[in-house]
């Protein structure tokens, strides 16, 4: 049995990161080519990001990672 891994489209990611504010800006500037994954152009806004994958906007960096749950205060 194979372990689900965890994806987030690249459009999503944009928004999430706060590279971008609305998925119109993403799709935008994806389409313009000034969003490289891993250091290569990505025209593909739906494009998978896995744990791991560096996306570059405008030379910023952002790195996709799984956040871990933090316990509550009082556990």
């Amino acid at each position: 049995m194979q372990e689900k891994e965890e994806t987030i489209k690249l459009d999503q990611f944009l928004k999430l990161a706060g590279a971008v504010r609305t998925g119109g800006e993403a799709k935008r500037l994806i389409q313009s080519g000034l969003v490289l994954v891993n250091g290569q152009i990505e025209m593909r806004r739906g494009r998978k990001l896995r744990e791991g994958d560096l996306v570059t906007v405008e030379n910023e960096e952002f790195a996709v990672g799984v956040e871990e749950d933090e316990p509550d205060e009082g556990e």
